[in-house]
C-alpha cells in the first residue's frame, strides 16, 4: 500500500472539494488515479468508489431533494451512461475529454462573468444536461461538471444542490459500475483500495459539509462554477503537456 499512499491523500482532497462543489469528485479523481493506473481501471474503480461516495453524500445531505430534477436529468443520465459505457472499447477518449473540457471552460467562465441568467430553468435543459453528462461519464468517467453547469441554472440551495445531484449520481455510477465490472475494467488485484477508498468517500463527505457550513449560499454558485473552471484548465494544460 506504500505506494499507494499518495494517491488515496489525493483522493480525500479530491472528495473533499467534490463535496464543497456539489458534483461529486470524479472531474478531479479521474486525472489523479490515471497518474497511478491503466485508465480502463481508473473507469473501474472510480465508478465503485463513487456509488459509496453518493451514499455518504445522501446521508450527510439527506434534507434536501428536488425530486422533478431528480427525475428529469437522472433517467437520461442514466440511459446514456450504460451507452458510454459500452461504447469505451470503440471511440478515442483522449480527443472527447479535450472537446469537453474545452467547452466547459468557456461556459463556467461565460457565466461567472454574470451571465448565469442566461442558462435557463428549462425541462429541455435538465434533459439535454442529463443525456450529455450520462454519455460522457460512461464513456471518459467525468461528466459531473457538466450537471453542475445545468443544476446552477436553477438556483437551488447548497444542501438540496448536492444531495439532489448525490441522488442522481449515484443511479449514473451505479449504472456504469455494472457495465464496467462485466467488460473487465476492475482488476482483483486492486480489490484492496477499496475498503480505503469507502473510508476515504465518508471522511471527505463529512469534512467537505463542515467547510461548507463557512461558504455564504450566494457565494456556493460561484465556487461551484470555480472549481468547474479551474479542473478543466488543468485538464486541457495536461493533454498538451
Amino acid at each position: 500500500m506504500g505506494d499507494y499512499s499518495l494517491f488515496l491523500v489525493l483522493a480525500l482532497l479530491a472528495e473533499i472539494i467534490g463535496t464543497i462543489s456539489g458534483f461529486g469528485s470524479s472531474i478531479l479523481f479521474v486525472p489523479i488515479a490515471s497518474i497511478f493506473l491503466d485508465f480502463k481501471l481508473v473507469l473501474g474503480i472510480t465508478a465503485v468508489f463513487h456509488v459509496f461516495s453518493n451514499l455518504a453524500k445522501i446521508y450527510f445531505f439527506h434534507e434536501g431533494i428536488d425530486k422533478k430534477i431528480v427525475i428529469k436529468l437522472g433517467i437520461p443520465a442514466v440511459i446514456f451512461v450504460t451507452i458510454g459505457a459500452l461504447l469505451t472499447n470503440y471511440i478515442p477518449q483522449k480527443s472527447i475529454e479535450l472537446g469537453m473540457n474545452l467547452i466547459i471552460l468557456l461556459v463556467a467562465m461565460y457565466l461567472i462573468s454574470g451571465h448565469s441568467k442566461s442558462l435557463k430553468e428549462t425541462n429541455s435543459n435538465l434533459y439535454l444536461g442529463g443525456t450529455i453528462s450520462g454519455f460522457l461519464a460512461g464513456l471518459i468517467g467525468t461528466g459531473g461538471a457538466i450537471r453542475g453547469i445545468i443544476l446552477t441554472a436553477f438556483n437551488l440551495e447548497k444542501n438540496v444542490f448536492i444531495a439532489t445531484s448525490a441522488i442522481i449520481d449515484l443511479g449514473v455510477d451505479s449504472s456504469r459500475a455494472a457495465v464496467y465490472i462485466s467488460n473487465g475494467y476492475f482488476s482483483k488485484d486492486h480489490l484492496i483500495l477499496i475498503p480505503f477508498l469507502i473510508l476515504i468517500s465518508v471522511i471527505g463527505s463529512y469534512l467537505g459539509k463542515r467547510i461548507l457550513t463557512y461558504i455564504p449560499e450566494k457565494a456556493f454558485h460561484y465556487v461551484v462554477l470555480c472549481v468547474i473552471g479551474v479542473t478543466s484548465l488543468l485538464q486541457t494544460i495536461k493533454y498538451f503537456w
